[in-house]
């Protein structure tokens, strides 16, 4: 991945953590690993934990970026949650999430909030 695409990435994490902190979510973890998944977010609200895909793009050149979210991406983070839950046993309900993110001279043009994705 080209370095600035790394930076856009951290920045259009770190903004979707804000996003949801000010919706009255607890970021439970930012960029988990186990073995070979890594979730952006991990965050709870009302008992329900909540498994976060973040795309942020500083343009539309290649479309939006909630449309990069491949089948195959879903099935990984369906596969990640699985080995979270496993882990963390205490949660029973989860659901999936997507916050797309769109940048205009690295300040926040729009954010796309895509609760509950089914796949």
């Amino acid at each position: 991945m080209e370095l600035n695409n790394k930076i856009t990435g951290a920045r259009g994490e770190e903004i979707a953590s804000d996003f949801l902190i000010k919706q009255q979510y607890i970021i439970e973890e930012r960029n988990w690993r186990h073995k070979h998944y890594e979730v952006d977010i991990i965050a709870s609200k009302n008992k329900l934990l909540h498994f976060i895909e973040v795309k942020t793009r500083n343009s539309l050149r290649y479309g939006h970026p909630e449309e990069s979210i491949t089948k195959e991406k879903m099935q990984f983070l369906k596969n990640a949650a699985s080995s979270y839950q496993h882990q963390h046993q205490k949660w029973k309900y989860i659901q999936f999430d997507v916050i797309a993110i769109e940048l205009k001279n690295n300040e926040v043009k729009e954010i796309f909030f895509i609760e509950d994705v089914y796949f």
